[in-house]
């Protein structure tokens, strides 16, 4: 696993009680991403970690912690919104899948419509991002990333150790299988 030198420590580590978390809590390997809904890269990297998850089992939890370059990407903060509204429901995952899987369509009357198709509560969902209910929550992300010197989307941490090569396939899952290794 290649690390990098600046900031390479996520300095607020994952918890159960402030993240979304898919898979054993108590997993000797967590990834963690700071992700950007609208971001290219982060949608091309969506299938890979879907795919290093399904290899790796019980043996990795998953994080996403939200990381929207809004000067680049002017719907991704209200996609951030839509994911945590959605969460608010217990559609989180459903939602963050959703968003990846169309990035293409990602203004208000499209997050309507993904929460239609969740059957959540739209006037619930759509009064919370009226609102920004959840923007101190995303912006908790934000910082958290920024203090862990995240450079850009998507950033991937192993076990609170920044993973600094590519996001294909077998680079994520080699430097999840080290450090599971070392774990056990």
């Amino acid at each position: 696993m290649r690390m990098t030198g600046w900031g390479s420590t996520l300095i607020e580590p994952v918890s159960p009680e402030r993240d979304h978390i898919r898979g054993p809590q108590r997993a000797p390997v967590t990834l963690l991403e700071y992700g950007d809904f609208e971001c290219p890269y982060c949608g091309a990297a969506h299938p890979v970690v879907e795919a290093v998850r399904a290899t790796m089992g019980q043996s990795l939890s998953f994080a996403f912690r939200h990381f929207p370059l809004t000067t680049v990407h002017p719907h991704a903060w209200s996609a951030a919104e839509a994911a945590e509204s959605a969460g608010a429901q217990s559609h989180f995952w459903q939602m963050h899948d959703l968003l990846f899987e169309d990035q293409r369509h990602l203004n208000a009357p499209d997050l309507i419509a993904r929460a239609l198709a969740l059957d959540i509560d739209v006037d619930e969902f759509t009064k919370a991002l009226a609102a920004d209910a959840f923007a101190d929550r995303i912006q908790a992300d934000v910082m958290s990333g920024v203090r862990s010197g995240v450079p850009g989307t998507p950033t991937f941490f192993v076990n609170g150790i920044r993973f600094g090569g590519s996001p294909d396939y077998e680079s994520l899952l080699s430097a999840v299988q080290i450090v599971g290794a070392r774990a056990t």
